[in-house]
């Protein structure tokens, strides 16, 4: 029985969230308001969150920040009504691993509920570090340094990175990597792939800037369109 936190202050909907889910054989505890939402999340601990954006008191996205520090290790679904790819960038950047647009199919929630649960935070199987140029990434210690500095990654970040660390200059199909690093079951949208993919891109970008890194060694993600990503070593790049 997993410990379901639901954050609706639509009644109609919270109620057949709670009650649909408990039917399922979850555990669910419903907030209508953000800050109920986050006292009951430094009280309990929780499996996975589905938090609405659109609060009455507080912003949805602030709400998942503070549950993300305080559940590090929940997964974080948002659901919004807001179908602006900004709002879903900005939603994931905040500590969400996934998102599903209202109105949404509620077998299509159950799936992702599901995938998410049976995954929870994805353990790397390889121990040896992952050297691309100045990036390191070491699945065993789930750490990733540039240019000999910290690079903060939230977990699906980090297991996205370690993905394409795993085999630099190797084309990966998106299919792949949503089944690596999300659910080889997975439902929703890979939408969600390519949100995580710029959040790397900005954050190894930043990371090269801040630390004074030689660019010419930071390797890059390339989009193959139609295809997938890759992720280039400093001396393969096209």
């Amino acid at each position: 029985m997993a410990q379901l936190l639901v954050v609706e202050d639509d009644d109609t909907i919270g109620s057949l969230l709670s009650d649909g889910l408990h039917t399922h054989g979850h555990q669910v505890t419903w907030c209508r308001t953000g800050r109920a939402a986050v006292r009951e999340a430094v009280l309990h601990e929780f499996d996975l969150v589905l938090l609405d954006l659109g609060l009455p008191d507080l912003d949805g996205v602030e709400v998942c920040r503070e549950l993300r520090t305080t559940q590090p290790g929940c997964v974080l679904v948002i659901l919004t009504a807001r179908d602006a790819e900004i709002d879903v960038v900005v939603g994931l950047d905040a500590g969400a691993d996934d998102y599903l647009t209202k109105p949404f199919r509620y077998a299509e929630l159950l799936a992702r509920i599901r995938a998410h649960l049976r995954r929870g935070p994805v353990p790397t199987v390889a121990v040896q570090a992952h050297v691309v140029g100045e990036l390191v990434v070491d699945p065993a210690a789930r750490t990733v340094t540039l240019a000999g500095h910290p690079l903060a990654l939230r977990a699906r970040e980090f297991d996205l990175l370690a993905r394409l660390s795993a085999d630099p200059d190797t084309a990966l199909t998106r299919e792949i990597l949503i089944a690596d690093v999300w659910d080889e079951n997975w439902h929703g949208s890979t939408k969600t792939l390519d949100v995580h993919i710029g959040i790397l891109r900005r954050k190894l970008a930043d990371a090269t800037a801040r630390f004074g890194a030689d660019s010419s060694g930071v390797p890059q993600i390339s989009t193959l369109r139609g295809y997938g990503y890759r992720l280039d070593s400093p001396g393969q790049r096209p």
